[in-house]
């Protein structure tokens, strides 16, 4: 199965934060890394997963959504960023899975059901951005959530605590790490309606790091 394919097929455009492991992924621990990962779109058989490491079409995965569980699958097709994730499961649960779905859609376009944690926590509709640690290097990263005083993110390097870095153009710390990433805490409070353009950076814009902005005191 395609993307393009899939994109004519019905299904139900939902975001859901999640994590996942690619099967041949490991840490210098040699243990399978988890990561961070967000659906956009899902059907009881397949989804396309916003991910930081794309991985190879036949990689084995397992996911984990808080909205739906476990699931165990293989990659389809891929895109930049993205996935097409082929879902393994029972015909019980495949028949679960789309009467979730249903409920979900409904739920997602009734407009008094809000998300309580909105205006502490702001997902991007770009997931994608460049993070630029203390000695200058670049690495890609996958917004997990942000907010205007910091940013939680997942990527395929793991910084220490205290460590000076850069998410897109935002200088901060990471404060925290926990199982699929890590939280950075920004030197100043940004302004939430300059968050997103300030956050999100491309590829070619990480040509020129703001290093001095790294040394931090």
């Amino acid at each position: 199965m395609s993307v393009d394919r899939f994109l004519k097929q019905r299904a139900v455009n939902i975001v859901c934060e999640g994590s996942y492991m690619l099967h041949r992924w490991y840490d210098p621990q040699g243990k399978l890394r988890t990561l961070a990962c967000r659906t956009t779109r899902v059907s009881p058989f397949r989804m396309i997963v916003d991910v930081p490491v794309v991985g190879r079409v036949g990689d084995r995965i397992t996911s984990y959504f808080g909205e739906f569980g476990e699931f165990e699958g293989n990659i389809s097709d891929t895109r930049q960023g993205h996935i097409l994730l082929e879902l393994e499961m029972t015909p019980e649960k495949r028949e679960w899975m789309a009467d979730k779905l249903t409920w979900l859609e409904k739920k997602q376009k009734d407009p008094s059901i809000l998300d309580a944690r909105q205006e502490a926590r702001y997902i991007p509709q770009e997931s994608h951005t460049i993070l630029t640690l203390a000695d200058g290097t670049v690495h890609n990263c996958f917004i997990i959530d942000m907010s205007p005083s910091g940013v939680s993110v997942s990527s395929e390097v793991q910084p220490p605590l205290g460590m000076p870095l850069a998410v897109g153009s935002c200088v901060g710390r990471v404060i925290r790490i926990f199982g699929t990433g890590f939280a950075v805490k920004f030197v100043e409070k940004q302004d939430l309606n300059d968050l997103s353009r300030l956050i999100v950076r491309h590829d070619q814009e990480a040509e020129a790091p703001v290093r001095p902005a790294l040394a931090l005191p």
